[in-house]
């Protein structure tokens, strides 16, 4: 199963060359990750936030321009004992063409010790249920 967010690319986005700039697909994909946690139970507060983010990257494959509607495709690519790996596609809605490919590694973390903790059985449960088999 995958967890679908919807984008539409907005003007600030944009570069001097005109499509979408290298560093905004990073806030598409930490939208992206934060629909995923909503899905997980996890709604985004810092509280009780259990997830630190220790790698991310992105590949481009086209360009994306100003107004364009995009849908980012997040799954569970990885799952370790202290963190998971997830895998983005970023998408045309109109075509369905993939933009750009990203993963986000995320280990589960106690911000009160300063330290990774082993994730709880039932988050992974949760995380199997988005497990994509590559």
């Amino acid at each position: 199963m995958s967890v679908h967010t919807s984008v539409r690319v907005r003007f600030c986005e944009t570069d001097a060359l005109g499509h979408v700039n290298n560093t905004s697909y990073f806030i598409y994909l930490e939208e992206a990750r934060v629909q995923f946690f909503d899905y997980l139970g996890k709604r985004s507060g810092t509280d009780d936030w259990p997830f630190i983010l220790v790698s991310t990257k992105c590949d481009f494959l086209k360009q994306a321009y100003f107004k364009q509607s995009l849908h980012v495709e997040t799954t569970v690519k990885r799952i370790g004992t202290k963190s998971f790996t997830l895998m983005h596609h970023i998408k045309d809605t109109a075509s369905d063409a993939v933009v750009a490919e990203g993963e986000a590694t995320v280990v589960y973390f106690d911000f009160k010790k300063q330290a990774s903790e082993v994730i709880p059985e039932d988050l992974r449960l949760k995380l199997e249920e988005s497990y994509q088999l590559l």
